[in-house]
């Protein structure tokens, strides 16, 4: 035992430089976070909620940041920042900035001055818009279907009832939270100089349907028409079974309620959403789907004209999946995102021809604002955490640095990407994460991304960070297997009725690229991890590649897909991934890529991940493969959060994931590096 800890110490020694300045855990969840920028219509003004960790509560706290683009080099300064309070949601409109904070609307000059609360209605809300007349508010609220205004409605349950949930239909829960009868719905109040009083009144008519859409539904699904007359919204009627329909339609409603909305998709049963009118009134851009039940289908960016009713699909010639969309100014073009091998660009595109022009190569863009003198992006990497970048004729011009101080004498690990013929002869890219200053061969962790319809792109990651495992000690390989987007249409349907075929071949095929190319890489001491698809990736290798990795870190993995077929919530997705159809008629196409099958081939000790509030893949997955784990008596480890969903959010849990997945890695591949967290006590390894 002696002679191994010597060796480990000395391996480490001897990859990682002892004066080099590695990315921590504590850094990672400490560094400030930047929402979507909103910027004043005459361009001057840009504001944005800022993210800051309070280690101590477990979560996060937000002030609201200024920054004048008039003055080049001009530093941000807080515009609202109240100690007990969580300033967010920030938007211009006039020479106000409107936000939310303590359940109620704000508003502040946004040149600086006193906030101002206006709203009073009581019940709580999720988010809200302010007309471009600055007459009108919408808000999205939680509350019994049919609510006629905000006031919430008088709870008239049986004091002497018990406290059992009932269901006479699905959803019975979604992502993290059980349904308890109400419905996100939309309401418009007015807006005085000093006021949003009353409860409003609602404008959805007898629709019944989630507007913005759960879970993760927001304000780029809502829309005001210039005139502030009309809101146009993405909403999917429940049905009988709504866990089957991927159906969101575009509807258009009369801001003050007289009239019911009206269906402007309802020829199309795929997917509609993020609606947004041109700054001159006269056209609707939308996003449009053309496979119902595919929630990964290409998103075609559509032009509605708004007098004739006549919709082009704008880029239905350009094999890319567009993200988000913004108008330019003059409403001949908009700015669009979408992914495109392993990079996230700012893209234009013309409104009449739909001509695509590129402007942002490497880098992830994950927020737009525009405004009358240009465009401003949120933007981030594989090494580099969101800041905001002018859009111009050259390089996008760097305007923030929020968090120099934090990350002040990081060295960063050098990012390689590689290509090589996968399954199906196509080419497959992936990249390579090289620890600082390392001299010799590092163990591998390769790393398996989730969707499956996702990306190991360029792109920052709080919860997956390839940095931090190279700052671990780690050569981080990841691959963008059979299945992942910004390749093509056709590469991400490929996975399909092949969750274990192409994307296994192109994982084995990928990593003996990866090895072969990078000599720094040791071939023979490699660990694979990854989350939700790349979860049940991990239980797969386990039966049908069971003799290649030292370890297996398997967080939120299908273990079972006949149980995953009538546990999981959104039932579009699992059946559509398995040929359209319930288990019950076709069982075949199920447990053909089912790792249940394959336990008695397990044998690499293996650490499982699960939350208690997942209901995507229910923690009970987790649970039955660490069952098949210590019955087959493969070492094995069992982390439930009972307070996470599918993903790990909260500072303090995120750090235990860190330190039990590196400290996983480092028992099965022998390496002395522990990566620590020191707060106000000494490390603990």
């Amino acid at each position: 035992m002696k002679k191994l800890l010597l060796a480990s110490i000395a391996l480490a020694t001897f990859a990682i430089p002892a004066g080099a300045r590695q990315l921590t855990i504590d850094d990672v969840t400490m560094l400030s976070r930047v929402g979507a920028p909103t910027m004043s219509k005459d361009g001057h003004w840009l504001v944005w909620a800022q993210r800051e960790t309070d280690i101590a509560a477990n979560k996060g706290r937000y002030d609201l940041w200024r920054l004048d683009l008039t003055k080049p080099g001009a530093k941000p300064v807080k515009l609202v920042a109240e100690p007990n309070a969580n300033e967010n949601d920030p938007q211009i409109v006039g020479d106000l900035v409107y936000y939310s904070a303590d359940d109620a609307i704000w508003s502040v000059p946004v040149a600086g001055g006193t906030p101002r609360k206006l709203s009073s209605f009581k019940g709580g809300f999720n988010g809200f818009k302010v007309a471009p007349t600055a007459d009108r508010v919408l808000v999205w609220a939680d509350r019994k279907p049919g609510a006629p205004s905000l006031e919430p409605a008088t709870d008239k349950r049986d004091p002497n009832a018990g406290e059992a949930r009932t269901y006479d239909q699905l959803f019975v829960r979604h992502w993290d939270t059980w349904a308890d009868g109400t419905r996100s719905q939309l309401f418009v109040l007015p807006l005085t100089s000093g006021a949003i009083p009353g409860n409003g009144v609602a404008i959805e008519g007898t629709l019944v349907g989630d507007t913005p859409s759960r879970p993760f539904g927001g304000g780029e699904e809502v829309a005001w028409s210039p005139d502030g007359k009309t809101v146009y919204f993405a909403l999917r009627e429940a049905g009988r079974i709504e866990p089957l329909s991927t159906n969101l339609d575009i509807f258009a409603a009369p801001a003050d309620g007289s009239s019911r909305p009206v269906n402007l998709t309802a020829d199309n049963k795929a997917t509609d959403t993020q609606p947004l009118v041109s700054p001159d009134g006269r056209k609707l851009a939308y996003l449009a789907m053309r496979r119902p039940g595919y929630e990964s289908d290409r998103l075609v960016l559509t032009i509605r004209d708004l007098a004739t009713g006549k919709a082009v699909s704008l880029t239905d010639r350009w094999d890319r999946s567009v993200e988000s969309i913004d108008w330019a100014p003059d409403s001949r073009s908009l700015y669009v995102t979408a992914e495109d091998t392993q990079e996230n660009p700012l893209w234009r595109v013309d409104a009449q021809t739909g001509k695509v022009t590129r402007l942002t190569q490497e880098g992830n863009v994950s927020a737009v604002a525009v405004g009358a003198k240009g465009v401003v992006i949120a933007m981030n990497s594989l090494t580099a955490p969101d800041d905001y970048y002018r859009i111009g004729a050259g390089a996008p011009e760097r305007l923030t640095d929020v968090n120099a101080d934090k990350l002040a004498g990081i060295d960063w690990p050098t990012v390689t990407r590689f290509n090589f013929k996968g399954a199906n002869g196509d080419t497959v890219w992936g990249y390579a994460v090289q620890p600082y200053g390392s001299t010799g061969k590092v163990p591998i962790a390769y790393m398996v991304h989730g969707g499956p319809q996702g990306s190991s792109n360029n792109s920052w990651s709080y919860r997956w960070n390839p940095a931090l495992f190279a700052s671990g000690g780690y050569g981080l390989v990841a691959v963008d297997f059979h299945g992942s987007t910004g390749y093509g249409q056709a590469f991400t349907d490929a996975i399909r009725n092949n969750w274990g075929g192409w994307p296994l071949e192109d994982l084995k095929l990928g990593l003996k690229a990866a090895t072969d190319k990078f000599g720094w890489l040791d071939a023979d001491n490699a660990c694979a991890l990854g989350a939700s698809y790349g979860g049940y990736m991990m239980n797969w290798i386990e039966g049908n590649w069971p003799d290649r990795f030292k370890c297996i870190v398997q967080h939120d993995g299908v273990f079972d897909a006949r149980a995953m077929a009538y546990e999981t919530e959104e039932l579009w997705f699992d059946e559509w991934e398995h040929g359209g159809h319930a288990y019950n008629e076709d069982p075949q196409a199920f447990e053909k890529w089912n790792p249940v099958n394959y336990v008695d081939k397990w044998k690499t000790p293996m650490l499982v991940i699960t939350g208690e509030r997942d209901f995507r893949i229910p923690y009970t997955q987790g649970i039955a493969a660490f069952t098949a784990l210590q019955r087959r008596g493969i070492p094995s480890r069992l982390i439930v959060n009972p307070n996470e969903s599918h993903w790990v959010l909260k500072p303090k849990n995120s750090r235990q994931w860190y330190r039990e997945v590196l400290g996983w890695m480092d028992r099965w591949t022998g390496k002395g590096i522990v990566v620590r967290t020191c707060e106000d006590k000494p490390c603990a390894k």
